[in-house]
């Protein structure tokens, strides 16, 4: 029985591993080839944000995340900030990269809705804040504890686009709009269906907050805030 509980232990360390190496691979990491701060910093003439789509409706039932909306909105309440925020993000830390952030923040946000959805804290907890991953928890609690059985499956992210940056202090904030399509179907203990739907697909639009100290050694980024389109 021992060498079952080393086993496992070893198990873990070693998922707990990949992941904090995948979140170090896609959210930051330098690799010797950017771009010189000039050619970083640089905007095209009458440089504009990509025009943001109309909002895609969202259902009340599909996956419901945990919010801290004043936040989110306040990240989004000037979007002619934005180049501005950008740019200061890029002065204060050299290695900042808008594509390749956006890249990881694509790949985060599938491992975070999968995640939530199953209840894996494992995967959640190095990839959030202490705020935002206390609210998924108590949201994933509370499933638990009513024993409901929740089957989702990430099908497609159709758009994400930077839609707001601010340099507070020596914090960067960046705000990304993500639309997707999933497919959620939740059940009670009895396998009665109670949330989703377990044959259609469900359009999803959310505002997600990453934020890192741009002095800090460590280049990943956290989600600080989630907010769902009504």
């Amino acid at each position: 029985m021992q060498n079952f509980q080393f086993f496992d232990v070893i198990l873990l360390a070693l998922v707990t591993g990949f992941i904090a190496f995948r979140l170090y691979t896609v959210l930051g990491r330098r690799t010797g080839n950017e771009r010189s701060p000039e050619e970083r910093v640089r905007l095209p003439d009458r440089a504009s944000p990509n025009p943001a789509p109309k909002p895609v409706p969202v259902k009340d039932n599909v996956v419901s995340l945990p919010e801290r909306a004043a936040q989110a909105g306040a990240g989004l309440s000037n979007a002619g900030a934005q180049p501005r925020g950008l740019l200061d993000i890029k002065l204060a830390d050299r290695s900042f990269d808008s594509d390749r952030f956006l890249q990881g923040a694509r790949a985060a946000y599938e491992m975070i809705v999968t995640a939530f959805a199953r209840g894996e804290r494992d995967t959640l907890r190095p990839l959030l804040s202490g705020d935002v991953f206390e609210a998924f928890d108590r949201e994933i609690r509370a499933r638990e504890a009513k024993k409901e059985r929740v089957d989702f499956t990430f099908l497609s992210l159709k758009a994400a686009r930077i839609t707001g940056a601010a340099l507070k202090g020596q914090t960067a904030e960046v705000t990304v709009t993500f639309q997707s399509e999933v497919m959620l179907a939740g059940y009670d203990p009895s396998g009665a269906l109670i949330e989703g739907d377990a044959k259609s697909p469900h359009q999803v639009s959310e505002d997600w907050v990453f934020a890192r100290e741009t002095r800090a050694g460590d280049p990943n980024w956290t989600l600080v805030s989630t907010a769902s389109h009504s």
